[in-house]
């Protein structure tokens, strides 16, 4: 009876530690698969459709590794093979029973609501006292120029949004709604820079 419960343990541990590793790319395919079965290339081209490659890092080769891993381990199997040659892209995969329950315990993890993104241009700030003369007024306006043509392309794409999911309240209008938010308030918050830049002034307390 020990020796059963021991490898018990030790089955339930394996799980645990395989499902502990899934990536992002891999949790974005166990939730696209669930929705409907798909060749690898269709789930390319469906995760270019909905821009999911502004919200997650997933990348091509990258969706083509996730489905080779998550089917060896049974989180996604082959519901339809066009030869023993045939790869990733050819096969239709789905989402099992194991790769959703591997999925909603991922989501329940608390690290998702707890840590802070790291935005390269505050980096940016806040090595730019380092900069040569005009380039802080040069980025900041570079900054502006992106963040107004990325706005006028969010507020596209929640209108599109709008009208194929047919209301406002799905989670991929919440999610470009507070891009939108993001872009306006940073857009407020560079014209406050470039009024309050001639007063720079290094550190008076150290």
């Amino acid at each position: 009876m020990a020796t059963k419960t021991a490898a018990a343990r030790a089955a339930a541990k394996t799980a645990t530690s395989k499902r502990a590793n899934l990536t992002i790319p891999d949790l974005v395919l166990l939730s696209l698969l669930s929705e409907r079965p798909m060749h690898g290339y269709e789930a390319n081209l469906e995760l270019e459709r909905r821009q999911v490659r502004d919200w997650a890092g997933v990348s091509r080769p990258q969706v083509y590794y996730s489905l080779d891993k998550l089917a060896g381990r049974k989180l996604v199997r082959v519901t339809e093979d066009e030869g023993p040659l045939a790869g990733p892209e050819r096969r239709i995969f789905e989402t099992t029973a194991a790769g959703r329950k591997a999925l909603a315990d991922a989501l329940e993890k608390e690290d998702w609501a707890t840590q802070r993104e790291r935005p390269q241009f505050l980096t940016w700030i806040a090595l730019s006292w380092q900069a040569r003369p005009g380039v802080f007024q040069q980025h900041l306006s570079r900054r502006r120029d992106f963040l107004k043509k990325e706005l006028a392309k969010e507020e596209e794409t929640l209108r599109a949004i709008r009208k194929e999911v047919g209301h406002s309240f799905h989670e991929a209008v919440w999610m470009v709604s507070l891009i939108i938010d993001q872009f306006r308030v940073e857009l407020r918050w560079l014209d406050k820079l470039s009024r309050e830049i001639h007063h720079r002034a290094p550190a008076r307390n150290k």
